[in-house]
């Protein structure tokens, strides 16, 4: 097999990261050569079977970033330092360290009133509606999907809806992965810190007290990334979830019935997106413990690998095994999978969002339609998410919530 590394920053893998995977697995095979921003080095897995390998087998495919063996390849300002810099969070956790964590972190997100959080998310959804719905159209990615993960999120955090939108604002430069995306992470930071140190004097029924109080005993240089964890997570891939189970019920006629009112086909959605279009496409990394062979390709001891999710889950092989059987399973990858996979309550909370905010919207405006033409929506030019740029919609013109 050829050893030309893929440029994962070029235009056309933005513009059809399908025909892009078809083309590395014909050249390279199931793990492929790849180049990130800079030509910094990485492995990228495609194959199925190889990236549920990867992901079970954490004493060869390890998550301590310090494993890398190319930091010294690293530019200055790197849009992906915030992923991948080492953090003392789950993310970059081994061992019993990471269960710990893990499990701190899913009694913390567990530990509200279900009721509650519903009634809060459909508070906000409508909140938001209200925002636009006297008028005759609305851009759906920016003004609906963007915000409404980040303001749950912010509440179950204890903030108040003010100082949410403010952090709202600030997530998205640092998920947008610009020029500003370092000095916005530490922004976000040290906002993250005055709420522990608040939490810590005035604990309340949130995520930040609940983790202050867990037995594993938070240090704030600890809570800080591992809040920072759990924003991140949610907020981003939520919010492409959201948006494009949105762009296909408005494009797809199997869908058309929710419009009307059929609550069921949201879920379908929601599902179908995470097949075929996985908000988290692709996520940095794991990193080798030793020298290994993975899909006929030489890994050495830190080299990074990344999680080829959205690739895996259209891997044809997968397909034609699973030729005739139902889709509306979930062995996807989307919400990665073993020990460092999505902790099941934040893939509860999503899916709670995600359901909530898309009914609301549908109940609001039940005539709501695509305003340009399903060919001229543009993906955002990034590797890591897939999400719609923009959604633009029209519809009849409805009053506010509670309105007379």
């Amino acid at each position: 097999m050829t050893s030309e590394p893929v440029r994962l920053y070029e235009p056309g893998f933005h513009t059809d990261p399908t025909d892009s995977y078809r083309r590395m697995r014909a050249e390279h095979g199931p793990v492929v050569p790849v180049l990130m921003e800079g030509d910094v080095p990485a492995w990228l897995v495609i194959g199925y079977l190889e990236l549920h390998h990867v992901l079970v087998t954490s004493s060869v495919f390890a998550r301590d970033p310090r494993r890398w063996n190319a930091w010294d390849r690293v530019p200055e300002n790197w849009s992906m330092l915030p992923v991948v810099m080492p953090l003392p969070n789950m993310l970059s956790a081994e061992g019993e360290d990471h269960r710990r964590r893990a499990q701190a972190v899913n009694a913390a997100l567990s530990g509200g009133d279900p009721h509650e959080l519903r009634a809060v998310t459909v508070r906000l959804a409508d909140r938001l509606v209200d925002g636009f719905c006297t008028s005759a159209g609305a851009e759906l990615r920016g003004q609906y999907a963007a915000r409404i993960p980040a303001l749950v999120l912010c509440w179950m955090f204890g903030l108040d809806e003010e100082r949410g939108e403010e952090l709202t604002a600030i997530m998205s430069t640092v998920f947008d992965a610009g020029p500003d995306v370092m000095k916005a992470y530490t922004d976000l930071a040290a906002r993250v810190g005055e709420l522990v140190a608040l939490r810590r004097a005035r604990p309340g029924p949130d995520v930040v007290s609940r983790l202050i109080s867990d037995p594993r005993g938070y240090t704030d240089e600890e809570l800080v990334p591992e809040l920072l964890a759990v924003l991140g997570g949610g907020h981003q891939t939520t919010t492409e979830w959201i948006g494009n189970a949105l762009r296909l019920m408005l494009t797809d006629s199997r869908f058309s019935a929710s419009l009307s009112g059929a609550r069921s086909s949201v879920r379908e959605a929601l599902n179908e997106v995470l097949w075929e279009d996985s908000p988290s496409q692709m996520q940095a990394g794991r990193y080798a413990a030793h020298d290994v062979e993975l899909g006929g390709q030489r890994i050495r001891k830190g080299d990074m690998v990344l999680l080829g999710y959205a690739a895996a889950n259209k891997d044809p092989q997968l397909h034609a095994s699973q030729a005739g059987r139902e889709r509306a399973n979930h062995a996807h990858l989307s919400f990665s999978h073993g020990e460092h996979g999505c902790p099941y309550a934040a893939r509860e909370l999503a899916e709670n969002i995600a359901v909530t905010a898309i009914e609301v919207l549908l109940d609001r405006l039940p005539d709501i339609e695509l305003a340009v033409a399903p060919e001229e929506l543009r993906w955002r030019p990034s590797p890591w998410v897939r999400g719609v740029a923009s959604l633009p919609v029209t519809f009849t013109p409805a009053l506010p919530q509670g309105a007379p």
